[in-house]
């Protein structure tokens, strides 16, 4: 096995990458980080190097052209911690203070995308437990041997964050609210299992977009076309410019999604009669729809929940699928159907006393954590435990 890392995903052959992630996690594909790449969206001028670690089989004659990709990591050099929504400023305040540099730092994750999903990407076919060790080992290797100040794997499958943790890796937990399909045959029965109060706000907020003489059409990526692509770019500029907000992704991104992963792609059109007034980007897996993105003309009242979460949820039911990961943050999600969910990341820091440090604040973060993880679940609108 040889190990190696690149700097442009370009240089692999689509089909190569792909076969290594599958098609339930789309931000892990080909298509959707060499858009970003390819739009400079990550780039060494705005703080994404990209440096993925790749894992080639060995073959009898030594070419490379001849060998066969067997595993990788989507790997980043950062100077900041901006599109990582796994917060640690708190940490390079501290590094700073003490005359340290915490950048440049090496994070293993999707850039801009709080979603959870495989980082060790070795393939269903594959020995993955030996190629995971050996990519495991890499990925620390390339860290030390670079110097940087720290290694964060972020948003992790549990199965990852455990290995990591026997690896030696400090680990930190999170949450989000996800919805979750028990095999609901409408929208109606999705309702009905929540408590009446609850029930008669979201029956009262869908009536309202209803009566304002808006609808939501729920369209896969074939079905768009630059139009669309340039109307959902406006609208995400002007939700970025609202909240103050940094606009990370370009129009050229967008665009290239759309032509390069359509069939990942599910969007919420919302039409005050024939006028496109809101859209909602979300991406779908195997049994996953990610919402991601969302932006409207003006403030409609309730719009917001219907193009980002009732439709999003009408369409996994209509679709059979499992769960819908509305993105991060949120707790009025709560009260809209969706659950707390725990989130995974594992960091390795160089310096010894402040890895020390952080150990004891994490271990503390820890125990927190888990109670208001805990408390969510006392708060939820269904008549029963799902």
């Amino acid at each position: 096995m040889r190990l190696e890392t690149i700097d442009r995903l370009s240089t692999l052959p689509p089909s190569q990458w792909n076969r290594l992630c599958g098609t339930d996690y789309p931000f892990a594909r080909h298509e959707f980080l060499n858009a970003l790449e390819d739009s400079d969206c990550v780039c060494a001028h705005h703080g994404w190097i990209p440096q993925h670690l790749v894992a080639y089989q060995k073959d009898s004659t030594g070419d490379r052209d001849a060998n066969t990709l067997i595993g990788a990591v989507p790997l980043y050099l950062k100077d900041h911690s901006y599109g990582e929504y796994v917060f640690d400023w708190a940490w390079a305040d501290a590094y700073a203070r003490s005359g340290l540099n915490y950048y440049p730092k090496l994070v293993a994750a999707i850039p801009f995308t709080p979603a959870t999903g495989p980082r060790l990407l070795t393939g269903k076919d594959d020995p993955d437990q030996t190629i995971k060790s050996a990519l495991v080992k890499g990925v620390q290797t390339y860290a030390e041997d670079s110097r940087v100040s720290s290694l964060h794997w972020l948003f992790t499958q549990q199965s990852t964050h455990q290995y990591l943790a026997q690896q030696g890796l400090l680990t930190r937990i999170g949450h989000q609210f996800h919805w979750h399909n028990p095999g609901y045959e409408d929208f109606d029965q999705f309702l009905n299992a929540f408590c009446a109060r609850k029930r008669k706000k979201i029956k009262r907020e869908r009536r309202r977009v209803e009566e304002a003489g808006i609808h939501v059409d729920m369209r896969t990526g074939s079905e768009l076309d630059e139009r669309h692509w340039d109307a959902f770019y406006a609208f995400y500029l002007g939700t970025i410019q609202r909240h103050s907000a940094i606009p990370y992704l370009s129009r050229r991104f967008f665009h290239t999604l759309g032509r390069s992963m359509p069939e990942y792609i599910v969007m919420a059109v919302a039409y005050e009669g024939p006028k496109l007034v809101a859209m909602a980007l979300n991406l779908s897996g195997q049994d996953t729809l990610y919402g991601r993105y969302w932006g409207s003309l003006r403030d409609y009242h309730s719009l917001h929940f219907e193009t980002c979460y009732y439709a999003a949820i009408e369409y996994c039911i209509k679709q059979q699928l499992k769960r819908f990961e509305a993105g991060a943050q949120g707790e009025h999600k709560l009260s809209r159907g969706f659950l707390a969910t725990t989130t995974y990341s594992a960091h390795w820091l160089r310096h010894p006393e402040f890895a020390t440090a952080i150990a004891d604040f994490l271990q503390q973060e820890d125990h927190g954590m888990r109670d208001y993880i805990k408390a969510l679940d006392q708060r939820t609108p269904y008549r029963k435990a799902q």
